[in-house]
């Protein structure tokens, strides 16, 4: 049987939502992750003896270790959530085929 000239395949299959809420997570996230690192540098200098980078937020080592711990919270949180929505943006939504149905090559 002919196919007709007005055959479009890609009419089978549905269109899924745009990933952009996914992109713009990822961004916030990287984002989070980029603060809680100046965060925690600015922290550990204070406690390694430099000058407090954030002025009078940090002038005693009390509140620069709460600073760096802050920071490297965020920082692991950040990462965390961008590895996730990277995840989430890599997973095919295509029509998937059982491995035993592709064709072998030997």
């Amino acid at each position: 049987m002919k196919l007709s000239d007005g055959f479009d395949a890609r009419r089978l299959r549905p269109r899924g939502q745009g990933n952009w809420r996914l992109r713009f997570a990822a961004a916030l996230a990287a984002l989070f992750a980029t603060f809680g690192v100046l965060l925690a540098m600015a922290g550990a200098a204070t406690l390694l003896g430099r000058p407090p980078a954030l002025g009078t937020l940090n002038d005693s080592p009390g509140a620069a270790a709460v600073l760096l711990v802050v920071g490297l919270l965020l920082l692991w949180s950040g990462i965390g959530a961008w590895r996730m929505c990277r995840r989430r943006l890599r997973r095919p939504s295509d029509l998937s085929l059982s491995p035993h149905l592709m064709k072998k090559r030997d």
